[in-house]
């Protein structure tokens, strides 16, 4: 028996150590995913173990991406929770910034002038269609009314005009004392069913009774566009009254009669010393009590007209003040909007 020690065998590796059938699966991995494994190690540059199956092999490879990327999730984190942070402050920074709005809405210097919407002629619009024939369309025999629906908006309009009213006076520099009078009928009801919040406006006095009932007599000036005098200045202790009334026309004058009747002061606006139109010099309530609110900030009649005038009415700068186009405005009828004030 010989005492040599047998020859010392190469260790193997445990690393190495795969299953018996890895040679299938490497041999399988290598003929139809060596190409894209090249691809995938070669892009990553990641040497992996060719023992490895393709799953491992992808696993690897996904633990090492996400190590790399660590830093770059805790950038972004870290950019999220700024941009939040920011808008976070944006958004206090916009509420700071609407009461500064608010404080700067109570800074405002009111008008003493008194601004009165006259909502007596409830009788004369209608809110709904009448039968024709022996029926009468807001004071129109069928013969006189042209469309069957002409006055089924009436009502409705007047509302949208009274609430364009109310919202140009609460952010006017110079907020008028703005009243409605006679209010209630179909006007209130209407009001009623569609703005239902009117009930908590603010600056604002919402009457029953005639204005006649309200303010003094010798206070009061009826603004008509029928009226011979010509208003060239506001006088702020004055009352003035807009006829709350979408008449289509069909009641010419009744303002300046109504204005002559009870012994009240009446004038019109001095369009016609300014402005040529188009259209008869009829405007709707809300531009009339527009127009005089961007007079009591501008003090320039000009601009006052100019800046609230719509484009359907045509109206270009007056040339000269002897211009004979004053004298030649056209009569033109049927403007959806108007009312009988000026």
């Amino acid at each position: 028996m010989s005492s040599e020690t047998p020859a010392e065998s190469p260790e193997v590796p445990t690393e190495n150590t795969m299953p018996p059938d890895i040679s299938v699966v490497e041999g399988k991995v290598k003929s139809s995913d060596g190409q894209t494994d090249r691809q995938v190690e070669g892009s990553d540059e990641v040497e992996c173990p060719e023992s490895l199956s393709k799953r491992q092999r992808k696993k690897l490879l996904k633990q090492k991406q996400w190590e790399e990327q660590k830093d770059l999730r805790r950038q972004k984190r870290k950019e999220k929770r700024q941009k939040r942070k920011l808008e976070r402050q944006s958004k206090l920074d916009s509420n700071n910034e609407g009461s500064g709005r608010k404080r700067m809405r109570r800074e405002v210097v009111p008008s003493t002038l008194r601004l009165i919407v006259d909502c007596s002629f409830d009788d004369l619009m209608v809110l709904k269609v009448l039968a024709h024939g022996k029926a009468f369309c807001g004071g129109l025999s069928e013969g006189l009314c042209k469309n069957k629906l002409c006055c089924v908006q009436d009502v409705k309009k007047l509302h949208k005009q009274i609430q364009r009213c109310y919202a140009e006076n609460r952010k006017a520099f110079h907020p008028v004392q703005f009243y409605l009078t006679s209010h209630g009928g179909q006007l209130k009801s209407n009001m009623n069913e569609n703005d239902k919040g009117w009930v908590n406006w603010k600056d604002i006095q919402i009457r029953t009774e005639h204005y006649s009932e309200l303010i003094k007599k010798e206070d009061l000036v009826y603004l008509t566009s029928d009226s011979p005098d010509v208003l060239s200045e506001l006088d702020e202790k004055k009352a003035y009254v807009i006829g709350g009334l979408v008449d289509h026309n069909h009641h010419k004058g009744i303002t300046y009669r109504k204005a002559v009747e009870q012994g009240i002061g009446h004038a019109q606006l001095p369009l016609g010393n300014f402005v040529k139109m188009n259209s008869r010099k009829v405007l709707a309530v809300n531009h009339v009590f527009e127009i005089i609110l961007a007079y009591l900030e501008k003090r320039d009649w000009k601009e006052a007209f100019f800046s609230v005038l719509p484009q359907r009415k045509g109206a270009v700068p007056l040339g000269e003040a002897n211009d004979s186009s004053t004298h030649a405005l056209s009569e033109k009828e049927g403007e959806d909007n108007d009312s009988d004030s000026n």
